[in-house]
């Protein structure tokens, strides 16, 4: 597998497939790499988000923009499952590296295009990133407070989301493969994935007119539904998303009257209660600690979770338990503490094999696979075609 996309959202993809066995080729410019390597938290100038994004991926640094490049991906072509890319539509096709081309090579590969708008319509040709995306898509506009702006997330949702999609859209793609001996496009872009997390909302709309309003951190489909302080200062999270546990949490809190009355039947019915509802939650919460407050609720089979920072989630013994959070040794900080792979598979386990390598670490390592001298290497090098 070829990675030559950039930032967050290709590389994911890349990533997911390579804790499970994937030989990925990463592809960067030899002098500027993958801006993800500068993003987020560093040690000695070593970026962290790199450390876990890039692991499993073999760190080759190629200018395809030079014809010398060029031909270094038309080799790596002819022998890759897949290539993903986050190019502007039309670079590739500029550099005389269309799918077209790279198909007639290859014409098993599976070329994966991820860009903020698609291949086509009105903004294709636009810089798109997941800030946009997450705007776009309603979900800023669903976010926050009732009497608050529009709420961005802090963190790459609409790509991490994006990732996860493009992940599965290549395992389809190689499954159809199967049957059809051919590879074929795959055209995802950002804004689209995200609307799938959002749930029904333009079914929703165009039924009924419903425009989702923000609601901060109450749901516009079940009540009580929030986070709740309680007396030692701690932050809970409730949800009655089922109707039996909805009906639990409130004989816990001491008011079962609510739940006889007609509208506490439906979710729908209890959120247009949920301020006597988060009253009543709110207040029991209040009078009472936190690991007192767990306690009841797990005795009663109600749900419930502690707010967890970072700091919290480190000492998780549920976290703990499913070995969620792994050290990794690295070359050059020692340990990297990161996430596990997303699941365990009982016959075919993924893993972390290595980190995120530095710029450039396998370039002679993948040339010298598909064929090159060590003088034509040299010479690459020398015209800044590869690092």
């Amino acid at each position: 597998m070829i990675d030559a996309a950039t930032l967050f959202a290709g590389p994911s993809a890349a990533m997911l497939l390579g804790d499970f066995g994937a030989d990925v080729v990463k592809i960067e410019h030899p002098s500027r790499g993958d801006p993800s390597r500068g993003h987020g938290a560093t040690v000695d100038g070593v970026g962290l988000w790199w450390k876990s994004l890039s692991r499993n991926k073999r760190a080759t640094a190629v200018n395809l923009s030079a014809a010398g490049g060029q031909d270094v991906l038309r080799r790596l072509v002819a022998t890759s499952d897949v290539l993903i890319e986050n190019f502007r539509p039309g670079t590739l096709e500029r550099w005389d590296l269309a799918p077209t081309d790279l198909q007639r090579i290859n014409p098993r590969l599976v070329v994966a295009r991820m860009t903020g708008f698609g291949q086509f319509g009105p903004m294709s040709g636009q810089p798109g990133f997941g800030t946009l995306a997450e705007a776009m898509s309603g979900f800023a506009a669903s976010t926050g407070e009732p009497d608050g702006p529009p709420v961005l997330p802090p963190l790459a949702l609409a790509d991490t989301i994006a990732g996860l999609a493009m992940a599965y859209a290549i395992m389809v793609a190689l499954r159809a493969r199967d049957t059809t001996d051919r590879g074929q496009l795959i055209d995802m872009a950002i804004i689209e994935p995200i609307l799938s997390v959002l749930g029904p909302q333009m079914t929703a709309y165009q039924a009924l007119g419903v425009v989702p309003k923000r609601t901060g951190n109450r749901s516009n489909s079940n009540a009580p539904r929030n986070t709740y302080r309680t007396r030692d200062g701690r932050w809970l999270a409730i949800s009655t998303s089922a109707q039996s546990i909805a009906e639990r949490v409130m004989r816990l809190v001491g008011r079962p009257d609510l739940v006889e009355q007609p509208w506490f039947a439906t979710g729908n019915g209890r959120v247009e209660h949920a301020d006597e509802l988060d009253d009543a939650v709110g207040g029991w919460i209040a009078a009472r600690n936190a690991d007192d407050v767990i306690a009841a609720f797990t005795a009663a089979q109600a749900a419930v979770a502690t707010v967890n920072d970072v700091a919290d989630i480190a000492r998780d013994p549920q976290y703990a338990a499913l070995g969620t959070f792994v050290d990794v040794p690295d070359d050059e900080l020692g340990t990297v503490t990161m996430q596990n792979v997303l699941f365990r598979m009982s016959d075919t386990p993924g893993s972390i094999r290595w980190t995120g390598p530095p710029l450039g670490r396998h370039t002679d390592e993948v040339l010298g696979e598909l064929g090159y001298t060590a003088a034509e290497i040299t010479a690459l090098r020398e015209d800044g075609v590869i690092l």
